[in-house]
């Protein structure tokens, strides 16, 4: 499980008893008892080292505690073994909030009669390795000092505490001290040096403290694009006065932040949000929010106790959550034909400064162009975002480690990670059991990678889609710090099969290291199984747009028979032609045209089908389907949800990824009744044929059904088709736990579906809360497959 709660940890506690002193001599502190302790996780920038000094200064105890590369280690002595023992009990009971203790060890040592407690300052040498923390939003603290006009810090944009504030974008190495970090440039004023020294303060060691005097300062300067000429605003409250005034006149913001540039404007002014998509190029994919705070969210989405819980959180993600059904003002273009909307509340006082005087509701979308990397320093983005920005709000703290914002939603009582970058990175997620020193170097799309070491999976950030230089630097730049922050020095690169992505090309050039091919689907599985713990046997269900597979089609509709090592493939998706290779997948009209081919339809019928795009160019791509030519076989059941899509009306062509079944899902009825029948044939593997489902789409489309009810059938349809496989699969294999991984399972109708409809048949459900279900969780199944198979070898 990912951050193991103090309070749920048992350490081995037992404090031996202190052995009489040797009868030569009379040692060093003799009747004193003396334990050394090493407590290993997150225990570094959360404010573990004051809450230990505090802790043991309360009971009267003397010695040291110090942050080193292995862990934080503590050193109490006391005249009675009683308060070794209370402090023993409460140190993990009592631990700081954003604290998680990963593992105590505690052993008696020899006194050295200390004459007090005191916090000594971090060895850096060992080769050993802590656990980092992610960046926290901003704390009710600070918040209200922020906002108290009699406070030092007040309307200081880069407040800070032991509880909250930057921390892995800002640590450059470990361990986490000032000099290790980007602060490093700012050296501290009295003032803010009294309290970092100060036990009983709030910012004792709290490595990114500041204020006004000593820390990071704000300007705003035009972008030298956008028409708008003023001379460049020093200071907070000129700076975000202004940049207040624009956003009030529809002008677009490029916004400095945590890990990198937002690009924001007034949600609610269409011809600004207008902008911004044509300056973005960023055609209908769906813009995310930020909300001022809970009460205007509430103007625009529906939000329960559970996404209450998720906005407020120390995380902070954009949360996806249901669309208001009445007018709300505001633009059609923030996310067209969307039910639902990404939001998120400021997460940083420069973000809380912002939302005053009239700012209610802003885009707020990643500082970069599509398909790169998240911009994180000034000059690039002075070069970069021009085009797309009329001015710009910038800071002096450097970001080491960018990051974009992660995205979640609700399902079922519980979290699911989207999209995992802020907030959740660098946590490691806790496998059980140690294993080697494995990198998986994940996929092609939404690209991460994770690194195994004892018992910890340490996924990178979402890096994007691996498709240009930029994106391939910013992987290695993560890939070492992470390997640097962790010391890990992989034995084996695991790597997806596709010879042409970038990350198997990568891995193959590392010709230094063990390289170890992991099916795409079985990583998708083995993803799902290390979050819940499974070592398997279980049963896979694998639906996603494009996986390379073992015979060397394109897979995407599969059912698995797998463990951590191996998996055997037992049902899938009947082939069908995948016209034109990647044309097929930004066209889904060609995948309606190959499964319509595939069902059987007379070639006069689909041909005036497919007349808006050219009688002569359907008949050329026919004819590729008969003779198999530049067409790909694949058992895709994201093509199956495009082909429907594009059957329906709904999205013949897509300008991002997953487009044509997200806008199906959009406009699908949950309750629709009536099934479409796949049919199964075979039994190693079973073959799961749609040509009657196209059919009966087919003739309900010309009978004039609603669009709406054909797509809710459709995906009631899919549901019932997985537990009925399932069901066979159970017959035949002897198992009930059924694990669902990939990208089409982010359709929350359809998952919502198979779900129910598995569990009332009595099978045990995994689903993904951690990692995403789509290719950005993949690099863990990889980690955990080359590390099962070594040590299984």
């Amino acid at each position: 499980m990912e951050g193991v709660s103090p309070g749920n940890h048992t350490p081995n506690t037992d404090v031996p008893q202190q052995p009489e002193a040797a009868s030569k001599g009379k040692p060093k502190g003799q009747g004193i008892c003396a334990v050394g302790i090493k407590v290993k996780g997150v225990v570094q920038g959360v404010g573990f080292r004051p809450f230990v000094h505090n802790l043991a200064t309360s009971l009267e105890l003397r010695g040291f505690v110090l942050n080193s590369p292995d862990g934080v280690l503590i050193h109490v002595e006391a005249t009675e073994k009683a308060r070794l023992d209370r402090f023993l009990e409460r140190l993990p009971r009592e631990a700081p909030p954003l604290a998680s203790i990963q593992s105590l060890e505690a052993a008696r040592v020899e006194p050295a009669g200390h004459r007090e407690f005191t916090i000594r300052e971090s060895l850096s040498e060992g080769g050993g390795y802590v656990l980092v923390s992610p960046d926290i939003a901003t704390c009710p603290e600070c918040l209200r000092e922020m906002n108290d006009p009699l406070d030092r810090r007040h309307h200081y944009p880069f407040i800070n505490c032991t509880n909250c504030g930057p921390r892995y974008s800002i640590i450059v190495q470990v361990p986490y001290d000032r000099p290790n970090t980007t602060m490093r440039d700012f050296p501290m004023c009295p003032e803010c040096l009294a309290e970092y020294l100060d036990p009983g303060n709030r910012r004792f060691h709290a490595q990114p403290v500041c204020c006004p005097r000593c820390g990071p300062s704000l300007w705003l300067v035009p972008s030298g694009k956008g028409g708008l000429c003023f001379k460049e605003i020093r200071g907070a409250e000129p700076a975000l006065q202004k940049a207040r005034f624009l956003l009030r006149e529809g002008r677009i913001l490029g916004l400095r932040g945590l890990g990198g540039f937002h690009i924001a404007c007034d949600a609610t002014n269409h011809e600004a949000v207008r902008r911004l998509r044509e300056a973005k190029r960023r055609s209908n994919k769906p813009f995310a929010v930020m909300c001022g705070d809970l009460d205007i969210a509430r103007r625009f989405v529906l939000v329960g106790d559970q996404d209450e819980a998720i906005l407020g959180s120390v995380r902070s993600p954009i949360c996806l959550l249901p669309r208001k059904e009445e007018p709300t003002g505001l633009s059609s273009l923030v996310a067209p034909g969307n039910r639902y909307l990404g939001v998120m509340l400021p997460y940083t006082p420069l973000h809380r400064l912002l939302f005053q005087e009239g700012i209610e509701i802003l885009v707020m979308t990643s500082g970069n162009w599509s398909e790169e990397p998240i911009v994180a320093q000034n000059q690039e983005a002075l070069q970069k975002l021009a085009p797309m920005v009329d001015a710009f709000l910038l800071h002096d703290r450097e970001i080491h480690m960018r990051l974009d914002d992660s995205v979640v939603r609700p399902f079922r009582g519980r979290e699911q990670v989207v999209r995992r970058a802020r907030g959740f990175v660098p946590s490691a997620i806790d496998l059980g059991r140690n294993h080697p020193q494995v990198m998986g170097c994940g996929a092609h799309l939404k690209h991460t990678f994770c690194l195994t070491k004892d018992r910890f999976a340490i996924l990178s950030q979402h890096i994007g889609d691996l498709e240009n230089l930029e994106c391939m630097a910013f992987f290695m730049q993560v890939l070492k710090h992470l390997g640097d922050l962790y010391g890990v020095s992989p034995k084996i690169i695991a790597h997806d099969l596709h010879p042409d992505y970038l990350s198997t090309r990568w891995a193959m050039a590392q010709e230094d290291k063990e390289r170890m091919a992991v099916q795409h689907h079985h990583a998708h599985i083995v993803s799902c199984m290390a979050e819940w713990g499974l070592e398997g046997p279980v049963i896979g269900v694998a639906f996603d747009g494009t996986g390379y597979g073992s015979d060397g089609a394109v897979w995407g509709g599969e059912f698995l028979v797998a463990d951590r090592v191996s998996f055997k493939r037992a049902a899938h998706l009947a082939y069908v032609p995948l016209l034109g290779g990647e044309a097929a997948i930004m066209e889904p009209w060609r995948m309606a045209l190959s499964h319509l081919w595939a069902a059987g339809l007379e070639e006069p019928q689909i041909l005036r089908w497919a007349s808006p795009w050219g009688e002569a160019r359907a008949w050329n791509l026919l004819l590729m389907a008969r003779r198999s030519l530049h067409s790909p076989p694949t058992s895709s059941m994201g093509r199956l949800f495009d082909a429907v899509s594009s059957l329906l009306g709904v999205r013949h062509r897509i300008t991002f990824e997953g487009e044509a079944a997200m806008d199906l899902e959009m406009v699908s009825e949950s309750s629709a009744q009536g099934l479409y029948e796949f049919g199964i044939q075979g039994e190693a593997p079973m073959l799961l044929d749609p040509s009657e489902v196209i059919r009966a789409i087919w003739r309900d489309k010309h009978r004039g059904e609603p669009v709406s009810r054909i797509g809710g059938r459709f995906h009631g349809s899919v549901a019932a088709m997985v537990v009925r496989v399932c069901q066979r699969l159970r017959v035949m294999e002897g198992i009930d736990r059924v694990c669902l991984s990939g990208g089409v399972f982010q359709n929350r109708l359809l998952l919502e579906k198979t779900v129910v409809a598995l569990e009332e048949q009595g099978f045990r459900v995994h689903v993904h809360e951690k990692v995403p279900a789509n290719d950005g969780g993949i690099s863990l199944g990889q980690a955990v497959v080359g590390a099962s198979r070594l040590t299984h070898s």
